[in-house]
């Protein structure tokens, strides 16, 4: 995203002022959350209220404004804030959690030097082509909607480099083929299947997919055209300049087809089914590797990752830490393990941090605690 994989810092203004101007050309407004009415009716009331004013409350700002940021304004249509009079300065749009549904192509296809559009937490099903005309745009934050497939105006944003799709519904990746300049894609939290349709990105630095459906690490099958049944298995062959791969929270019960991901920096497979410690012989470049919550038995076939930097293995199936000496203790560059609640804990109960300490003297924090030299 990314971080977490799936969920965005949210952003909240004070709860005492309806009002708040951050010096201009900036405007910031901030209203009542849903949380500081007592019921649920009176909000609602408040909500149908707002849609309905006519009144600008922009009115105080000025046409060269650049940014504006309306965060919990209860806004359900676009028309009362007049966006159209900013079109020659606006570069930056905000409008988190709101009650937005529809995005009127009258007001951003006018908007053309725009920049930056989060549309964070509302309820839009469809972009249209409202989005069409913003060549310039290069973040796009659409998360937490109700989007069920990825809307084709990116094929009309050239400039796009980070675009958030979390916790929409989206069950396909698709309409990615003309997007070259992505550089990060975040889709964590939808209902995605299949890793595929990726082949156009050979930008991607950062690929978010944790909390899906995807119980393969492959990119499917193309069908090619001139020969409809021919089918051939992609392996993340085009995303060779890849630094971030989060796959938390899947349904992955074995780490293949990464040999492409030379470039790769970090990868994310926590909370999945692996198994096994394996397929990472050309991932000599990762400083992180998180494979906690999964089912690995054994710490094997890492020593050859110099680079690396943290290393999350807690909640498997680790019995003992005999391995740890001849598969980490060279890696100077290690400073951070973690590998609680495994059965070695247990097993080693009071000498459980000191002999990781003695097998990894240049780690300086074991689990959440920092590790003090012997």
């Amino acid at each position: 995203m990314s971080g977490s994989d799936v969920a965005n810092t949210e952003l909240s203004g004070p709860e005492d002022k309806d009002f708040v101007v951050v010096e201009r050309p900036t405007a910031r407004v901030v209203l009542p959350s849903a949380g500081d009415h007592d019921d649920g009716s009176e909000y609602e009331s408040a909500h149908e209220e707002v849609e309905e004013n006519e009144e600008d409350f922009l009115e105080d700002f000025p046409d060269d404004t650049d940014e504006l940021e309306l965060v919990h304004a209860r806004i359900g249509s676009l028309e009362p804030l007049r966006l159209q009079r900013f079109s020659g300065h606006l570069k930056r749009l905000c409008l988190r959690q709101n009650a937005i549904s529809f995005l009127d192509p009258e007001v951003f296809h006018l908007l053309a030097k725009l920049e930056e559009l989060d549309l964070y937490d509302n309820k839009i099903k469809d972009v249209g082509d409202a989005l069409n005309l913003l060549s310039s745009l290069f973040t796009l934050d659409l998360s937490f909607n109700l989007l069920r497939s990825i809307p084709n105006a990116l094929a009309h944003l050239p400039s796009l480099k980070t675009v958030y799709f979390v916790q929409n519904r989206i069950s396909k990746i698709t309409g990615l083929e003309a997007s070259v300049s992505l550089t990060s894609l975040e889709l964590g939290g939808n209902k995605i299947r299949r890793i595929e349709a990726l082949e156009a990105l050979v930008n991607l630095e950062e690929l978010w997919l944790g909390k899906n459906k995807l119980a393969k690490l492959e990119v499917g099958y193309i069908v090619t055209k001139l020969i409809p049944l021919l089918n051939h298995q992609q392996k993340l062959e085009n995303l060779k300049n890849l630094r971030i791969l989060s796959l938390q929270s899947n349904r992955i019960t074995k780490i293949e087809n990464l040999e492409n991901l030379e470039n790769l920096e970090e990868l994310y497979l926590s909370h999945n089914g692996v198994e096994k410690i394996e397929g990472l012989e050309h991932n000599k470049k990762l400083k992180t590797l998180d494979l906690g919550t999964n089912f690995i038995p054994e710490i094997e076939n890492i020593m050859h990752l110099t680079l690396l930097e943290e290393l999350w293995l807690n909640g498997n199936k680790i019995a003992h830490l005999r391995a740890l000496e001849p598969q980490l203790k060279h890696i100077t560059s290690l400073e951070t393990i973690y590998l609680e609640r495994n059965p070695c804990q247990e097993s080693e109960g009071a000498s459980y941090r000191r002999k990781i300490k003695l097998s990894l003297p240049q780690v300086k924090q074991i689990d959440a605690t920092f590790a003090k030299p012997l």
